[in-house]
């Protein structure tokens, strides 16, 4: 008999219940779930228990080892702090869906087989798109049906890739996979659309800026988080990480600094932090490994902090875009002040997160001797510290005064209680690393605080700052439309849809009036003329309807909507249904 029950259970079940609470109840109930499921934590011994037999295969839904409680307490922490941050908020479908959001997430992390991870992984999906959706503007409901198509056909990889690597090797248990065939292509694809791996990166910044001012708390906090998770585990030491990774850091980084609303700016900034954690998972050594579990941590922490001071900033304001803000710190001083933690974490600041945490990743790759790599990973350290640690708080709380002067008495005191609450985590982590560093997953010999290091990165940080300053006529704030590789399926998806609209409405309305019109008019005729349907004969009856003058103008109507000849329809639909049979025929032969 087991003496704890699986988080997500905790989470999922407890998400039921709120809708049924009102006022300071639901308050203390949303607040107490979470505090709930870390003691249920810290009551976890390792191994794998809460098992389903299913057919020949079993189900796992509690793997306990050292990584999966690293990614699990963070995981908890952040819900901990994101119900504090919501306890203000009304709307249930918010409340629910982030509940709901965060146990899907640690039933993945606990997963011991790759169905219940599937599982999960797809409540996940259903969960976040809703707290996209609720914000329920023209903009956000359009973000969230792209978001939710992503997301279904990162799923639809993933499920492929199961079905296949089943089929291979008989077992369901999930573990170091790697890069090895079809199936664990089609799984590494899976997971990479949840990690934002550039190109399959714009999803993020094109739906979490678009969320409430809540759901982009909880966002930024759990979908990559989950993929770091499984990357880790399933295809650590899998070298095209590395450079995945850096392209990541690379892009995260440019597309930050060209943005100009400030939640896109820092979804571009998980990108390039998520790129960091990549590359580590790609080196594959020990250090690396507790590099990115560290990492994701640490960036947890910080980011939730920024998107909390960015969504107090939309909540006073009502506005987003760096270019309307400016010298809001004459009346948002607790607000800048937490900003300016989490901004200086990212950054990698000594005595904060980022900086015993992003550093393991670098010196892994130092260690490895992969020189390129440390080269890369140093200089992007500085530029992380230019669009994140700089570049936002400057230009929302400083730079040219923007004459608002929003009551910072008026932001509801829960949200600056849990922004105090990641800021001292972040310094905690920072000033206290051997505290993380006991969850990671290997033994730690690293040590962050030595002179070299600490010398190195504040030289790094004000060469960078330097640099912000000098070219900052160049980054005057602008109105600005990115273009990101959401283009392609944006316009992909109409053509796709113009394309199969033809021969499939033609089709139908061609049947349809045959079904629906002409031939229960001939059954009305037939039933009060019996008689001379018999003499006319079945023949008379389908040549008379070829000819009959009603059917042409239907058919006429047909073509005046979908134009094109009979042709260009046939042609088309031939293809779309090779396409079909191709992709069916290619999944069955390499099952």
């Amino acid at each position: 008999m087991t003496s704890f029950l699986p988080p997500a259970f905790i989470f999922i079940a407890g998400a039921a219940l709120i809708p049924f609470l009102r006022g300071r109840l639901k308050q203390v109930y949303m607040i107490l779930l979470p505090a709930l499921a870390f003691l249920n934590l810290l009551n976890m011994p390792e191994g794998s228990s809460w098992v389903l037999n299913l057919w020949d295969y079993q189900l796992i839904f509690a793997r306990v080892d050292k990584l999966s409680m690293v990614f699990a307490y963070i995981f908890v922490i952040m819900a901990f702090a994101g119900a504090i941050y919501a306890a203000h908020e009304e709307d249930n479908l918010q409340l629910t869906a982030a509940f709901l959001y965060a146990g899907s997430s640690l039933g993945v992390v606990f997963a011991g087989d790759l169905l219940s991870l599937f599982i999960f992984w797809e409540i996940m999906a259903l969960a976040s798109t809703c707290l996209v959706f609720a914000r329920r503007t023209q903009a956000s409901i359009k973000a969230a049906f792209r978001y939710i198509m992503v997301h279904l056909f990162g799923g639809l990889m993933l499920m492929i890739g199961i079905l296949m690597h089943v089929a291979e090797t008989g077992s369901l248990e999930f573990n170091l996979i790697g890069l090895s065939g079809l199936a664990s292509g089609f799984i590494l694809l899976g997971f990479a659309v949840n990690a934002a791996i550039f190109p399959l990166s714009a999803w993020l910044p094109d739906a979490y800026p678009e969320s409430t001012v809540v759901g982009t708390v909880f966002l930024s906090a759990f979908t990559t988080k989950t993929a770091v998770y499984t990357l880790a585990r399933g295809f650590a030491g899998t070298e095209i990480l590395m450079w995945l990774g850096i392209t990541m850091i690379i892009y995260g980084i440019v597309f930050a600094i060209l943005e100009n609303d400030m939640r896109r700016v820092l979804s571009y900034s998980v990108i390039n932090q998520v790129g960091f954690m990549v590359v580590g998972i790609g080196i594959g050594t020990e250090l690396a490994i507790n590099g990115a579990a560290s990492h994701a941590f640490a960036h947890i922490l910080y980011k939730a902090l920024l998107m909390m001071s960015a969504g107090a900033v939309l909540y006073l304001t009502g506005r987003t875009k760096t270019s309307e803000l400016g010298g809001l710190y004459k009346t948002m001083p607790w607000t800048l002040v937490f900003c300016l933690v989490g901004a200086a974490s990212i950054s990698g600041f000594p005595l904060t997160g980022g900086f015993t945490t992003k550093s393991m990743i670098a010196s892994a790759a130092g260690y490895e001797q992969i020189t390129i790599i440390w080269m890369l990973l140093t200089v992007a350290s500085a530029g992380v510290f230019l669009h994140a640690g700089i570049k936002f708080p400057y230009f929302v709380f400083f730079a040219k005064d923007s004459g608002l002067r929003p009551n910072e008495k008026k932001l509801p005191r829960n949200m600056l209680v849990a922004m105090g609450f990641l800021a001292f985590m972040c310094i905690l982590v920072g000033v206290y690393p051997q505290m993380l560093y006991r969850l990671l997953p290997y033994p730690v010999s690293y040590v962050p605080y030595t002179g070299d290091h600490v010398v190195g990165q504040l030289q790094l940080l004000m060469f960078s700052a330097l640099a912000f300053f000098m070219l900052l006529k160049y980054l005057k704030r602008t109105e600005t439309l990115t273009m990101d590789t959401d283009w392609i399926y944006r316009r992909g998806a109409h053509i796709l849809v113009s394309f199969l609209s033809v021969p499939v409405a033609w089709t139908y309305n061609k049947l349809g009036y045959v079904l629906l019109e002409k031939i229960p008019n001939v059954a009305i005729w037939f039933s009060k003329n019996p008689l001379g349907a018999m003499k006319i004969g079945a023949s008379n009856v389908v040549v008379s309807m070829a000819g009959d003058k009603e059917a042409k103008k239907a058919l006429q109507k047909v073509k005046s909507a979908y134009p094109g000849t009979l042709k260009e329809w046939s042609i088309s639909t031939a293809v779309s249904i090779a396409l079909v049979i191709f992709v069916v025929c290619m999944i069955l032969f390499f099952s």
